[in-house]
């Protein structure tokens, strides 16, 4: 089919890309000129495992372009990937959507079905809807639907083909038939309903998901006061099938573009609507006091930062990405520099962006020994794989006062035991040996 995807970032480029390996001819439209350059060469714009592989595998049937016009006109399916960032009140941001679908308003030269894959507050859909059909500028009839993506930074190629369910929120049957056209090659089970359940099932799904996470990290935060292994606890709950051991990892808070966003916008939304979600609620109180857990444990050990050299391992808010949304790196770094902290850093993808907020505050170092040398305290604040397979006996050869605060439990506590190394982690005892 002829499909058209508006916008590039991780929602957008991961559709279009992963559509074309099965065989649809896809144009995908951005209006940033350099990112549409470096995407013609076969060079994905974002960080993503195995993306600018299946681009190069499938660049016969992609195009990249700045002409939406010519990309919308002849389209059978036009999807809808643009950002829908979070307002200041909580909402979201529907501006891009809404941009998009006046353009696609005045290109459209045939019938297509519009899909709203951003994610949208419920009863969006319709709306667009209506302000399409209020634009049309050709004798042509538009549908939208929806189709929420469950894709994870990281894991987005594998999240797309490989979904555990594919969600098309319509209203009429002819839409149905060609999304499931569109999907035909897609092994994964598909769920037929109308466009306001769908575009619910996004925002309770990923809201789920965060009460989870903060339910287990207010378990750990307990566990450290009564002397109980928070990984125990977390492993015996995930024996129940009803409750599963996905998402029950404690940290120091979740982060990225869609969890702190989706939370807040339904609680927004609830809001508006004279609810209230009590649980959603809490949730986001309970992550925004967990960003904050690895400092609290610090002043244990120093009474402020004055003068410290501080060494900071990981930057983004997950492994796997370069993206820094809501990483707990953000709102502790500038609390660590305004207590005079001299701060040394080091993430394998996410420095470049790190400088856009911090050019020159920090020192940012290539490796992890150079971070650790000479450190007074260090912070884990991201899992990545180079950290949970170092040899732990640097922390205590390369710094100063070997201190390593862990936000992500990126070790077995037993093995520093006798190390000399103050270890402590989230809802595990603390090893303080030094």
């Amino acid at each position: 089919m002829k499909i058209a995807v508006a916008g590039t970032g991780y929602v957008g480029l991961v559709t279009g890309v992963c559509l074309a390996s099965k065989g649809h001819q896809v144009v995908c439209v951005d209006v940033d000129e350099e990112k549409v350059a470096l995407m013609k060469r076969g060079i994905s714009p974002i960080y993503e495992a195995g993306l600018d592989e299946l681009m190069k595998e499938n660049m016969e049937r992609l195009t990249f372009t700045t002409d939406y016009q010519t990309a919308y006109e002849t389209a059978e399916v036009i999807f809808i990937g643009v950002g829908t960032p979070e307002k200041k009140d909580g909402s979201a941001n529907l501006t891009y959507v809404y941009r998009v679908a006046k353009q696609i308003a005045e290109a459209a030269k045939r019938d297509c079905i519009v899909v709203i894959k951003s994610t949208v507050p419920i009863g969006t859909n319709e709306r667009i809807e209506a302000y399409i059909h209020a634009r049309i500028k050709h004798s042509v009839s538009i549908e939208v639907a929806s189709n929420p993506e469950f894709l994870a930074q990281g894991t987005a190629i594998h999240d797309t083909l490989h979904a555990a369910r594919i969600v098309l929120g319509v209203e009429s049957e002819k839409a149905g038939k060609i999304l499931k056209q569109v999907y035909a090659d897609f092994e994964s089970p598909i769920l037929l309903t109308n466009r306001k359940s769908a575009e619910m099932i996004k925002y309770a799904s990923n809201d789920f998901l965060a009460l989870k996470i903060s339910y287990i990290n207010e378990i750990a935060n307990l566990c450290e006061s009564i002397g109980a292994d928070v990984e125990a606890v977390s492993k015996g709950m995930g024996y129940d099938p009803r409750i599963g051991n996905r998402f029950l990892n404690p940290g120091i808070g979740y982060g990225g573009s869609c969890f702190p966003k989706d939370t807040k916008a339904l609680s927004w939304l609830a809001s508006f609507n004279d609810k209230e979600l009590k649980t959603i609620k809490a949730a986001i109180e309970v992550n925004e006091n967990q960003k904050f857990r690895l400092i609290k444990k610090a002043k244990k050990y120093y009474d402020d930062f004055d003068g410290l050299t501080v060494a900071v391992l990981g930057l983004t808010f997950k492994p796997g990405t370069d993206d820094l949304r809501e990483a707990p790196s953000l709102v502790n770094i500038p609390l660590l520099l305004e207590d005079g902290a001299k701060i040394k850093a080091w993430d394998p993808v996410g420095m470049e962006n790190f400088k856009k907020y911090f050019p020159d505050e920090l020192e940012y170092c290539d490796t992890i020994e150079t971070t650790l040398t000479g450190a007074d305290l260090c912070f884990i604040f991201t899992e990545w794989q180079q950290i949970l397979q170092m040899d732990i006996s640097a922390y205590k050869m390369l710094m100063k006062h070997a201190i390593v605060l862990d936000g992500r439990n990126c070790y077995p506590v037993e093995a520093f035991e006798g190390t000399g190394i103050v270890y402590d982690s989230i809802g595990r005892r603390c090893i303080n040996d030094a």
